[in-house]
């Protein structure tokens, strides 16, 4: 596609940065999964990566007879307004999604930019 430039991908979703009039528009990402899209900030995406931080820890399946297998639970985002149902199964690769968002983001911020001789 030639409307997008695509930042990272898992087998859960996609992030990717639109194009128009053969701008590449970075000033937010798309992020889509589980048949939503949001379309966030990278200080939201930070955000959002934290809020998921704490949700692992505050999921914790080891004492639990389900052991992971559980029915879905709330994740808050960063919107607020907008919270999701989720499995654990699901939260961890939202977490994926997010993490290697972040990381190709800094890394292509990295060698666009500190780089540059």
């Amino acid at each position: 596609m030639k409307e997008i430039e695509q930042i990272y991908f898992n087998d859960f979703g996609v992030a990717f940065h639109w194009r128009k009039n053969n701008e590449v528009l970075k000033d937010r990402i798309q992020m889509v999964f589980k048949e939503t899209g949001f379309y966030l900030s990278a200080n939201e995406i930070r955000e959002f990566a934290e809020i998921i931080d704490q949700t692992c820890r505050e999921t914790g399946c080891a004492d639990c007879c389900h052991r992971a297998r559980c029915h879905k639970f709330l994740l808050k985002t960063p919107l607020h307004a907008v919270d999701l149902a989720v499995s654990k199964s699901e939260l961890m690769q939202i977490k994926d999604l997010v993490e290697g968002t972040l990381f190709t983001i800094e890394l292509l911020d990295y060698l666009n930019f500190a780089c540059k001789n």
